[in-house]
């Protein structure tokens, strides 16, 4: 297929770039750095430079080019607050970046569509012991800063799935771990010895290694149901204590350091709603079984050794 890709440069951009090459696909990368050009060449892609939040500017770019998919996987968490604010440039790449780039993909003839999206959508509060399928309710708000990222997400897959024209696919990833992800994050954070995780270990919640993220990217381009979502996460649900805890073994930091919950939540709001409000434990039997897909690595005490 003719792909065109945005998140190119990001944690999942190099194991996804990697896989469409091997797996014989046309990629055109949406850049907004200029500088990026050499990587993404690099990587057998070509470059646009662009920005998916300027629309006009994105469809200028992309002019006389054709594609038969659009695979949407930007983020913009290196540029992530402190505190989560309705501006959030991340929510913004959700909502004004997605339906941008389904004008894109009906400027260039695109007729499929794969974007990116969270379990986290099924709502920031204790969903108790049952796994979480795709059956279940998704854009839940709780009255919390955290709906920020539920309504987002589930607005990105509401016009995806709505887009005239469009096979729309939302893959809910867990929570990335790899190079360039949350792993290496907090492993930095561990070293300069800053507090990460609430003092009782925080809730449950699922992760995927950056290469299962790609892989799954790439089957669900090829294979995917429209107008399907699909839980993309490893096979074992971790508490933010035991995530930390085999973080730190793997790269050899200090022992992660605890805070009380009502400190955390007062220093991060977010992180309280995600790490102390939320336990979340979700299902990957869909996508086994439509996509054939299954996680490489089906814990993150596996994946972390590689």
């Amino acid at each position: 297929m003719r792909v065109i890709v945005t998140g190119g440069t990001g944690a999942i951009g190099g194991p996804l770039l990697r896989r469409l090459h091997a797996a014989g696909h046309d990629v055109t990368v949406v850049i907004r750095n200029p500088r990026n050009r050499d990587l993404i060449t690099r990587a057998g892609a070509q470059p646009v430079v662009a920005d998916v939040l300027d629309r006009d500017g994105l469809l200028s770019a992309v002019s006389g080019l054709t594609a038969d998919a659009i695979m949407h996987q930007a983020t913009a968490l290196r540029s992530a607050r402190r505190r989560l604010r309705p501006d959030d440039p991340t929510g913004r790449l959700r909502t004004e970046g997605t339906a941008h780039l389904i004008d894109v993909a009906h400027a260039v003839g695109a007729r499929r569509f794969v974007a990116q999206s969270l379990i986290t959508g099924y709502g920031y509060r204790d969903h108790g012991q049952r796994m979480l399928t795709e059956a279940d309710r998704f854009g839940v708000t709780v009255g919390s800063v955290a709906d920020l990222v539920a309504t987002t997400t589930q607005t990105a897959e509401q016009q995806v799935f709505a887009a005239p024209g469009i096979d729309g696919i939302a893959l809910r990833y867990g929570m990335f771990y790899g190079p360039k992800a949350f792993s290496d994050l907090f492993a930095e954070l561990m070293r300069k010895h800053v507090p990460v995780v609430p003092r009782n270990g925080g809730g449950h919640t699922g992760f995927i290694h950056i290469e299962d993220a790609a892989a799954a990217a790439v089957t669900a381009l090829e294979a995917g149901r429209p107008d399907t979502a699909y839980n993309i996460v490893d096979d074992t649900p971790v508490t933010w204590g035991e995530f930390c805890a085999a973080v730190a073994r793997a790269h050899r930091t200090p022992k992660p350091i605890a805070l009380p919950g009502w400190l955390l939540r007062l220093a991060m709001p977010y992180l309280g709603c995600l790490m102390i409000d939320t336990d979340l434990r979700v299902s990957n039997a869909l996508a086994a079984e439509e996509l054939g897909w299954r996680p490489q690595y089906s814990s993150i005490e596996e994946g972390l050794t590689v």
